[in-house]
């Protein structure tokens, strides 16, 4: 919600002589996979530089989450927090940047009042306010992050039968307010069961937004205690579906989009029954994480819409 006015503030103060850089205090050990429900990426390193080329940064983005050693001496106790130093570096203001994390509602602007007021050689009016947003995933969260992990790998797992007019109707995704995602799949396709982990990391991760993800295997009925017996190794807490005919081509025409019938397939459905996003062969799991946030509704906090239907 702060990155396109860090950005600009970055460029507005450039040639006025001052320097922004941010700094990702927050250990990856630490962050639970639901805390990441509005978000395509965690704060590794990688993902990091993922999103600072997603988002054009045009200041520094250093990672301190492994040891926390900077973050321990600066205290930041929300993200954003901002610290102002003079040319002595001497810390002249810390806080939020603004009054709130909607700009259009934002009525203060402290950081700055704060750069304005030690350009122009003058005392900072306010020196310092409470910083609101995220926690700091502090190493010792990290207890809390294993224990999500291990709950949900006692999840019961389970996979049930499907017909062709239960795929229709799926297909439709009728009264449910919520987005779905279909991933068809079979055990004895190397790519599918590749890129199963990240479904279920999807699963995870979004579970308390509105979307439901269901896998639909096209193996042989027969074969279901083999497919529930991958499922079970791979802790699929999900919906998980088989379908229940020796002709799996049946399940194209159910389904009805361009599904050729070749897997892995990944297709999005709208809350109208409209396919919003789709991919054949292996997924690009960014790319559906992406695509899953651009069309989930402000259902948690206003904003993240706009945010991901947004440019620049």
């Amino acid at each position: 919600m702060y990155e396109k006015r860090i950005k600009q503030l970055t460029s507005d103060y450039a040639s006025r002589g001052v320097k922004v850089v941010a700094i990702m205090p927050n250990d990856p050990k630490a962050i639970h996979l639901s805390e990441l429900g509005h978000t395509d990426l965690s704060d590794t390193l990688p993902e990091m530089k993922l999103r600072a080329q997603y988002r054009h940064f045009n200041f520094p983005y250093l990672s301190d989450g492994t040891t926390q050693n900077v973050a321990l001496q600066y205290g930041p106790v929300a993200t954003p927090h901002i610290f102002i130093f003079d040319q002595q570096r001497k810390l002249r203001y810390e806080g939020r940047i603004d009054s709130n994390s909607r700009e259009e509602l934002v009525t203060k602007h402290e950081a700055r009042d704060a750069l304005d007021a030690l350009i122009a050689g003058k005392p900072v009016a306010v020196d310092h306010t409470p910083a609101v947003g995220c926690s700091t995933k502090w190493a010792y969260k990290e207890a809390g992050a294993k224990q999500e992990v291990e709950r949900g790998e006692q999840e019961p797992v389970k996979v049930d039968l499907v017909s062709a007019a239960d795929l229709k109707a799926l297909r439709k995704n009728s009264g449910t307010g919520k987005l779905l995602l279909v991933n068809f799949w079979a055990t004895w396709c190397g790519p599918c069961t590749a890129e199963f982990p990240e479904l279920q990391k999807m699963i995870r991760q979004y579970r308390k937004r509105d979307l439901d993800i269901v896998t639909v295997s096209i193996n042989a009925p027969d074969e279901k205690n083999m497919v529930l017996k991958f499922l079970n190794e791979q802790h699929a807490i999900g919906k998980n579906l088989i379908f229940n005919s020796n002709d799996p081509a049946e399940a194209v025409p159910a389904f009805a989009t361009d599904w050729t019938g070749a897997v892995p397939y990944t297709a999005l459905i709208g809350m109208n029954g409209e396919v919003l996003f789709k991919n054949a062969g292996g997924m690009n799991a960014l790319e559906v994480r992406r695509a899953i946030l651009k069309h989930l509704p402000d259902d948690r906090y206003v904003g993240q819409h706009a945010y991901w239907n947004s440019v620049f």
